[in-house]
């Protein structure tokens, strides 16, 4: 799909998405790409995730899981952009629509929006039962600002893989592009751990997460420093430094750039040790701020992240102008 025709849809899936979301009542009808694709991805980890064979079968077996999963993703995805682009207006629109699905704008702000409110209304223990909705740490080891860090950390981090990065692959490559992302990421989160089960298995699913995540999460820290210069009391500076210095530290690859990005922004210490149920993970702090963040921190974070959506929007449109100008 040329990029006259991909940019067009990514501007319009990005502006419905974040007008509406996704339905629940839509949900609750027929579920959502995520859990269509999750089946496929319990399935091929029950049949050819084997206990009895050795680290390296295990780990070729997860190769070619992957290899399944992307290859039926991607030929559904193109089938229906094959179906649908002939349409001409009404096809774009469909497949923006169907797009949309594949971006989380506005469900990321509604979940990192819980948290502050549980916060303010139903002291530390509403914000970890809202705070663990969107992380996978203990949220019994986090006092207030171990909730307020968390969700701030996961806003960062989600902004880059749940919405620039299926934008930026949308853009590039149609709806096949931002299906194929999604698949990708969607087995690094269920099977791209390092547990006794899935560190072999797991390891081809983790691995290609981080290479279709690095433009991404660049692109994401641009977006948020370029987000602070707009908002008061918020540092560009700092931010761009935090990145510069801190976010090749992280243990990911990616994470670091967009948590690095809005921990300096905001003057905050985010990343650290924490604890994966009864784990607790060395890492290596992004910015040089506070670490005591609060839900005052999360409202500032969010306003940020907004801001960085609208610029992404802006990016996206921007970008389609002047492939059209190009293409006239």
């Amino acid at each position: 799909m040329a990029l006259s025709d991909s940019l067009p849809i990514l501007c319009l899936a990005l502006a419905a998405e974040a007008a509406v979301g996704y339905p629940d009542r839509l949900y609750t009808a027929i579920g959502h790409p995520v859990t269509w694709i999750g089946r496929l991805i319990k399935g091929l980890d029950q049949g050819l995730n084997r206990d009895a064979w050795s680290f390296r079968e295990r780990r070729m077996a997860g190769i070619v899981a992957l290899l399944v999963l992307l290859t039926a993703t991607g030929l559904t995805a193109w089938a229906l952009s094959a179906l649908l682009q002939p349409l001409g207006l009404i096809g774009i629109l469909l497949l923006a629509i169907l797009a949309s699905s594949l971006i989380a704008q506005r469900s990321l702000h509604e979940h990192v929006a819980a948290v502050s409110k549980g916060l303010r209304e139903d002291g530390i223990e509403g914000g970890r039962r809202a705070v663990s909705m969107i992380v996978g740490r203990n949220p019994q080891r986090l006092d207030e600002a171990g909730v307020s860090r968390a969700a701030i950390e996961s806003l960062a981090e989600n902004f880059s893989d749940g919405i620039v990065a299926p934008a930026f692959w949308l853009g590039f490559g149609g709806l096949p592009g931002a299906a194929l992302y999604k698949a990708a990421n969607t087995a690094d989160s269920m099977i791209g751990h390092r547990t006794p089960r899935h560190e072999a298995f797991g390891w081809a699913a983790a691995r290609f997460d981080d290479l279709v995540n690095l433009p991404a999460s660049r692109l994401s820290a641009l977006l948020i420093v370029a987000a602070a210069a707009l908002h008061r009391g918020a540092s560009p500076l700092n931010a761009w430094r935090a990145v510069r210095r801190d976010a090749s530290h992280h243990r990911s690859p990616n994470a670091g750039w967009p948590e690095a990005a809005m921990a300096g922004a905001l003057g905050l210490r985010l990343a650290g040790p924490r604890v994966y149920g009864d784990v607790r993970v060395e890492d290596h702090w992004m910015g040089n701020g506070r670490a005591e963040a609060t839900a005052d921190d999360i409202v500032r974070a969010l306003a940020l992240y907004r801001t960085a959506c609208a610029l992404l929007f802006g990016l996206a449109a921007g970008s389609a102008l002047l492939a059209w100008i190009i293409g006239r």
